[in-house]
């Protein structure tokens, strides 16, 4: 029983010793870098949380006030370093704030980084607008790579499979959903938390030599144009 017993303690010993090593290299990942997160909710939201776990100092936006306010408030209460502003495309006066905003928290930090888009690969039928705009940004990619590379800054891109969020709810209605599971190797659809550790890892110095590429998270469906 004794060495059962000390046996025990060695192991949750070993256990708490490999947690504490764990979370120091994780969440540390992002320290002295400011990120900014341009949702409030959904897939945006779950990459501002996770980019303020690891150690990011985090600017979320949105053009109404009360989201804003929401996610500030919810991440802020995780003991996160969390900031947000309105911006609306609309009004110059506010992607002027947006960039005021990101400036000042920039202040102290290391300088260099890089920048994440989401984009989309698969189209989707009766969505054409938005599939254009979506898969203009793979080519915007690996544009904005080269143009930037000079200033040090890296880009790369998100492309989420099928992720819950109210916006996919309507193509997964029905037998929609079982027969979109069909084309997964991973079968199960994603949550906005999936996309958000790759997020930081591109945003990482881990990610230092990968620019102009796209990452798929979306559980091994189909995904080239």
């Amino acid at each position: 029983m004794h060495k059962a017993g000390l046996l025990g303690h060695c192991v949750r010993a070993w256990k708490s010793v490999r947690m504490a090593s764990s979370w120091m290299t994780h969440r540390d990942l992002l320290a002295n870098k400011v990120s900014l997160s341009l949702s409030t909710h959904r897939i945006g939201f779950a990459i501002a949380r996770r980019l303020a776990q690891d150690r990011a100092h985090v600017v979320v936006n949105s053009w109404k006030q009360q989201n804003v306010d929401q996610a500030v408030a919810t991440l802020q209460g995780e003991g996160l370093s969390m900031t947000g502003t309105v911006c609306h495309v609309g009004k110059t006066e506010d992607p002027e704030q947006l960039v005021a905003t990101v400036s000042c928290r920039e202040m102290g930090t290391e300088p260099g980084g890089g920048s994440v888009v989401i984009a989309a690969f698969s189209p989707l039928p009766g969505l054409s607008p938005y599939n254009v705009s979506k898969t203009a940004l793979l080519g915007l990619t690996k544009t904005l790579a080269i143009e930037l590379a000079p200033r040090n800054i890296r880009v790369n891109c998100l492309a989420p499979g099928l992720i819950k969020t109210s916006f996919s709810r309507m193509v997964r209605k029905g037998r929609k959903e079982e027969r979109m599971k069909e084309t997964l190797q991973i079968t199960r659809l994603g949550e906005p938390k999936d996309c958000a550790g790759i997020v930081s890892f591109l945003r990482s110095e881990d990610a230092s030599y990968i620019t102009g590429e796209t990452v798929v998270v979306g559980g091994g469906t189909p995904s080239r144009l």
